[in-house]
């Protein structure tokens, strides 16, 4: 009786008398990148991923979970991709697509065609980066070099004579008991 219960819940009756399976979004966030725009749908444990390219669309569907949800996500995109360059990689937590944007350069300030908001859409802001100005792109790279080629913490530049040992912060702490 309860395994009946369960799946009504996640179903929907039809005027027939049949069930039909609810189709639930996916949650995702996207970012916008010189020649790709970025959507990681967050769905963990995904089976049998679907990803549909076409030039101004996009198609999402899987099942997810421990429940094996029925997810289905389509968006009208807000420029043409080359759905022969674009691509998706599926992770135990996710799914990754990268779209390939058919006019490289070309700033996307949402992903929708429409400016509708839609729920389970968000900006990642995580991976957002303003890439129009090249030359903040071309510091950042060579900031990261610097940082990378850096050894450890007792190796960091002077911070401009600031003194250490002024701060009450770092006095000792009792043992614990």
């Amino acid at each position: 009786m309860a395994l009946a219960h369960a799946t009504q819940k996640r179903c929907v009756r039809l005027k027939t008398g049949t069930y039909q399976q609810l189709l639930h979004p996916a949650t995702a966030k996207w970012y916008d990148r010189r020649d790709y725009v970025f959507i990681e749908f967050c769905v963990e444990d995904s089976k049998d991923v679907e990803v549909n390219f076409e030039k101004s669309k996009f198609g999402f569907s899987c099942l997810g979970g421990t429940d094996d949800v029925k997810h289905s996500n389509e968006i009208d995109l807000f420029e043409a991709i080359d759905q022969n360059e674009s691509k998706h990689r599926r992770t135990d937590r996710s799914v990754l697509c990268c779209l390939r944007k058919a006019e490289s350069g070309k700033p996307w300030p949402r992903l929708t065609k429409e400016k509708a908001k839609l729920n389970w859409l968000s900006v990642d802001f995580n991976n957002w980066k303003d890439w129009e100005d090249d030359s903040d792109e071309e510091n950042f790279d060579r900031f990261s070099e610097m940082m990378n080629s850096m050894g450890g913490e007792d190796e960091l530049p002077d911070l401009d004579g600031a003194d250490e040992s002024a701060d009450s912060d770092d006095e000792k702490m009792p043992d614990l008991e």
